[in-house]
């Protein structure tokens, strides 16, 4: 029982937490020593030192901008295209030089229907492009 340190007389209604804090420091030494250290390996590929300096890369391609219009009309570097023929063009850009592809950027109006951009992505699929962007207004 704790003695109150005013002239009342009476047991303090106020309740001891040093004991509380003493345990919960105890448990916490105790986890902290029983935790295992977590290391997981991870495996980096560094670069490598080489004698011989790389070989400058090819110059990339202009990148192709297609455009959808308001209209769902597809300009093909600010030429009208139908969706139909798109695929060919993409295949032919691809076959060019497969190893250094031109960026496909897509710039869509708010206001153009969506089944002309899926037709558009499907056809880019189809003919194997993998650099595509869009572009932000």
């Amino acid at each position: 029982m704790s003695f109150a340190s005013d002239s009342t007389g009476g047991p303090m209604s106020e309740m001891n937490v040093t004991p509380l804090v003493d345990v919960l420091l105890v448990l916490l030494v105790i986890f902290m020593v029983t935790m295992p250290i977590q290391s997981y390996p991870i495996d980096v590929d560094l670069p490598q030192n080489s004698l011989t300096p790389p070989v400058n890369p090819k110059e990339p391609p202009e990148p192709i901008k297609l455009r959808i219009d308001a209209a769902s009309q597809v300009y093909w570097n600010d030429s009208p295209t139908p969706v139909s023929a798109l695929q060919n063009m993409m295949s032919a850009e691809v076959q060019r030089d497969p190893t250094n592809q031109p960026t496909l950027e897509i710039d869509t109006n708010d206001d153009a229907e969506y089944e002309v951009l899926a037709k558009v992505l499907a056809a880019a699929k189809n003919a194997e492009m993998v650099k595509i962007g869009f572009v932000q207004k």
